[in-house]
């Protein structure tokens, strides 16, 4: 959901205050949009993820233009090593994408919910593997309950929770390959969506040539919602990367649930999707792996305020 940023050390009271707003609109707007998604599930989610890319693209350059950041996007596409990772990343997050579209459309959406619940804890365990990072003990707690609960949930249903699993790794790859990028979070969202649009635009061509298009000639409504594509899609993302900024990288880490939990109401109890005694033991689970994830950042901004040094994340 979110695209990585490198966020300030520290920020002032108006600024975090700022930090604080950007980044629960955008939480905010990322939990509602399975509504959105309900909305587009009668046309294919792939035709839906090419017009989240298309319409995008026009938004994020504008922004990109009226912040004055263009130089950075010149120069990233003259080197091809940047294009090849941006293509990378930009092939994740279609994954992620069209996962996540396909999930909402078929009744899924718990599954989306768990997925990007488990996703702080598949980071910190890619970190682990890749990066030869040391866990604390908590951080190996929390990862173990995560891996059990995903074990219940493959026993009850004869086979992987694959959703949750792809978008929770998918993301986590994104993420991590993200960081390889050296410009800043908007010029890379606008890098991603216009590599991407070729094929997109492409694809949404030969969908209006034979007949199968949503978009011309099509009923009013289709139309709008595929326009509409867009703003769901980057206003999100731009709104999280400028409050990321401001804030310190614990609070977006416990602000970070926010959407997951919206989607899971939302998907028991406005799309009165199944939520059995065993997935409930397998949230449960979930979410005390996460309160133990999450703890020393809390710990830590307590201390913070009242003047003690902060615990480390892996405490």
């Amino acid at each position: 959901m979110a695209d990585p940023v490198t966020q300030t050390p520290a920020a002032g009271d108006d600024e975090s205050t700022r930090g604080f707003l950007f980044a629960l609109t955008a939480y905010l707007l990322w939990g509602l949009l399975p509504i959105f998604m309900k909305a587009v599930a009668h046309i294919p989610s792939a035709e839906v993820v090419a017009h989240r890319v298309v319409w995008s693209v026009p938004i994020a350059g504008a922004v990109l233009l009226v912040l004055r950041r263009t130089a950075d996007f010149r120069l990233a596409l003259r080197t091809p090593r940047m294009l090849a990772m941006a293509a990378l990343t930009a092939a994740c997050i279609t994954v992620n994408w069209g996962v996540y579209v396909w999930a909402i459309a078929a009744g899924r959406a718990v599954e989306t919910a768990l997925g990007y619940y488990i996703n702080p804890l598949v980071s910190i365990a890619m970190a682990a593997v890749l990066l030869r990072e040391k866990l604390g003990v908590l951080q190996v707690v929390a990862v173990g309950l995560a891996a059990l609960a995903v074990v219940i949930l493959t026993v009850n249903a004869g086979g992987l929770p694959w959703v949750s699993l792809v978008l929770a790794f998918s993301f986590a790859t994104y993420g991590f390959l993200r960081k390889t990028l050296p410009i800043g979070p908007s010029q890379g969202f606008f890098l991603e969506v216009l590599i991407l649009s070729i094929p997109a635009a492409l694809y949404i061509a030969w969908l209006q040539w034979t007949g199968q298009g949503h978009f011309l000639p099509s009923r009013p409504a289709d139309l709008w919602l595929l326009l509409a594509c867009g703003p769901v899609t980057a206003v999100p993302l731009l709104f999280y990367a400028f409050g990321a900024k401001l804030l310190r990288y614990s609070t977006i880490g416990i602000m970070q649930y926010i959407a997951p939990t919206m989607i899971f109401l939302i998907a028991v109890f406005a799309f009165k999707e199944p939520f059995g005694g065993v997935r409930a033991l397998a949230f449960v689970l979930i979410w005390t792996a996460l309160v133990i994830y999450t703890w020393p950042m809390i710990r830590g901004q307590l201390r913070q305020r009242r003047g003690a040094p902060a615990a480390s994340p892996g405490e």
